[in-house]
C-alpha cells in the first residue's frame, strides 16, 4: 500500500500542484511604461554616477542602476497609485539597497559607489514622476 501511495498518489499531487500554480499566475505581465520608464532612469543615472565616483566600468553601472530604478518602481506599487506618496527617503533608500545588493551579486566591490548610484537612481525617479 506504501508503494502504491508513492508511485500514484505523490505524483498526481505534484502535478496537479505545478499545473494549479501556472493557471493561477497566467495574468498578463504588466511590463508597462513606467517599469521600462524607471528601468532606463536607473542605468543612464547609474552610468553617470559611475562615472562621477570614478568606477568606470559601464555595464556594471548600468546594471546596477536599472536594478535600483526597477526596484524602486516595485516597492511604489501599480502604475494605478504610482508615486502618490511621493516619499524621496523611501526611494532613495530601496536605491542604495538594490544597488549594494546587485553589485555584490554582479561582483563589482566597490559597495559605496554602487549605493551612491542606486541613491541617485532612487531620488531621480521620485522627483522625475512627481
Amino acid at each position: 500500500m506504501n508503494q502504491i501511495l508513492k508511485h500514484t498518489l505523490l505524483p498526481t499531487l505534484v502535478a496537479t500542484t505545478l499545473a494549479s500554480i501556472n493557471l493561477m499566475s497566467l495574468k498578463p505581465a504588466s511590463a508597462n511604461d513606467n517599469w521600462i520608464k524607471d528601468i532606463g532612469i536607473g542605468a543612464a543615472t547609474g552610468v553617470v554616477t559611475g562615472a562621477i565616483t570614478g568606477h568606470n566600468s559601464g555595464i556594471h553601472n548600468a546594471v546596477n542602476g536599472a536594478a535600483a530604478g526597477a526596484a524602486v518602481h516595485a516597492v511604489n506599487g501599480s502604475s494605478k497609485t504610482y508615486h502618490r506618496s511621493g516619499d524621496l527617503l523611501r526611494d532613495a533608500g530601496v536605491g542604495a539597497a538594490a544597488g549594494t545588493v546587485t553589485g555584490a551579486v554582479t561582483g563589482s566591490h566597490h559597495p559605496v559607489s554602487n549605493a551612491i548610484g542606486g541613491a541617485a537612481t532612487g531620488a531621480l525617479i521620485n522627483i522625475l514622476d512627481r
